[in-house]
């Protein structure tokens, strides 16, 4: 129950001859009313159910006040409406609203889980059990890792003729004793080197590790799963591996050719290869100083490394001569001439990985870089949390943003332009009442969300 406190008025500097008085009595008034749009997404995907099947829950159903359901869904809630603390939730166990999208039976009276809670959910070991006195439930860190590509299949009517897996690592700062953490000399600091996997604006494989390793490490395993699930739905899908020259490793090359997967990835520049493109790059510089513009010639031929590689393979050479001087470039790849040429393998097909830089983006603004917790375990939950708050609200974009202004906006637009409305809510006994700012500038679009929702037939 909320504490009932007499009303104090503050009087502010008046407005010409009219007082301006304000007092903390609108009642339950939320800043997240368009989130009702996420609990509808979810209504018809039942993309957090599924999540939350994840979980194995050891704790005594007739003790327990808050399910793995509703823990679960006020947490990815939060993180995709702002909240990426912990300690947020020591205030939204009262609202309202957030208590809605995680349905709860009456949300006037039942209050939400709080920070210590949550805690106890994301530092559960794997080993728990019914023995264990506070700490019960067990992720299982595969399935999460099946439905994240589950979702991706779930959401094409038909098998498409081909998809580009996108691969990239990124730093995750970190500023404490955590477990795995070690310095990085690239990045400068402390922190984990997460492994991230996109098909398009698809998330299909978010992992956590270590820094004191290969960005390549892991990436064959994870491919190998991912593929793995993939052609058992889509059995005859051309697949491409997309990456940059961190990934340009033989075994992740050797691998996607023993499996029939195509591959581009970028390839390291050394003496050798630039020796290649000697004849290019000075057409290239000659060009410049003519033009005094941005030069580039491109070309190709068979490589094949003196000791890590165990077959020659074909490169593209991109010969470019900037203000700053030389720039060359090099990718290797699989796939074969007449279907790709030189140039418009490396301008349209292997340069346009650079828009998995923005998925990247989105995942830090769904906080995934909040890896706060001791234990590299704790910390991987976490990073799933983010991703479903990602896949909710790609989903959002993807089926309710589509055709309008916003179809390409980025989590942090929808967010601001979205979810966060006034709203005032009243709870009565057979309806919840939502009355959204009147002053909110984006009516027409929301309409628009509502009945593109709404058009879909309901999950769950």
């Amino acid at each position: 129950m909320r504490t009932e406190c007499s009303q104090f008025v503050f009087r502010f500097h008046p407005l010409k001859r009219r007082e301006i008085r304000a007092e903390f009595n609108g009642g339950a008034i939320s800043s997240d009313g368009g989130g009702l749009l996420l609990r509808e997404v979810e209504k018809r995907l039942g993309i957090l159910r599924q999540f939350a099947a994840c979980f194995t829950d050891y704790r005594n159903a007739d003790l327990i006040e808050h399910t793995v359901d509703e823990l679960v869904a006020q947490r990815v809630y939060g993180l995709a409406l702002g909240y990426e603390d912990l300690n947020d939730h020591e205030e939204l166990r009262n609202d309202p609203l957030l208590a809605v999208l995680v349905e709860k039976a009456d949300p006037r009276q039942e209050a939400l889980a709080g920070k210590s809670t949550l805690n106890r959910l994301e530092l559960t070991r794997e080993t728990a059990s019914r023995k264990e006195r506070y700490k019960k439930i067990v992720l299982d860190h595969g399935a999460v890792d099946r439905l994240l590509v589950e979702v991706f299949l779930a959401a094409y009517r038909e098998e498409p003729e081909e998809i580009i897996l996108d691969l990239d690592a990124t730093d995750d700062p970190v500023h404490g004793k955590q477990e795995g953490r070690f310095f990085h000399g690239y990045y400068g600091h402390y922190c984990y080197l997460p492994l991230y996997i996109f098909c398009g604006e698809f998330l299909l494989g978010a992992r956590l590790r270590p820094s004191n390793i290969d960005a390549a490490a892991g990436s064959a395993e994870e491919l190998k799963r991912i593929v793995a699930q993939i052609r058992s739905v889509w059995s005859r899908v051309r697949i491409v591996v997309r990456g940059d020259s961190g990934f340009c490793r033989e075994e992740l090359m050797a691998w996607c050719e023993a499996e029939g997967v195509d591959y581009l990835l970028g390839l390291a520049k050394n003496e050798r290869l630039q020796a290649e493109i000697v004849k290019e790059m000075g057409q290239a510089k000659a060009l410049y100083q003519q033009t005094r513009r941005a030069a580039r010639w491109f070309t190709e031929f068979v490589y094949q490394t003196r000791k890590s590689w165990s077959r020659a393979r074909r490169v593209v050479a991109k010969a470019e001569y900037l203000e700053k001087g030389e720039n060359p470039r090099f990718v290797v790849t699989s796939l074969s001439r007449e279907a790709w040429p030189a140039q418009a393998l490396y301008e349209e097909l292997y340069c346009a990985r650079g828009d998995m830089e923005n998925r990247i983006k989105e995942q830090l603004m769904l906080f995934s870089d909040r890896t706060s917790t001791h234990y590299l375990r704790s910390n991987q939950l976490r990073l799933y949390f983010s991703s479903l708050a990602y896949v909710l609200l790609q989903m959002l974009r993807r089926l309710g943003l589509e055709g309008t202004e916003l179809a390409k906006a980025q989590c942090s637009t929808i967010r601001l332009k979205v979810l966060k409305i006034g709203a005032l809510i009243r709870i009565t006994v057979r309806k919840v009442w939502v009355s959204l700012a009147g002053g909110y500038p984006y009516v027409t679009l929301f309409r628009q969300v509502y009945a593109k929702l709404c058009a879909m037939p309901l999950k769950c």
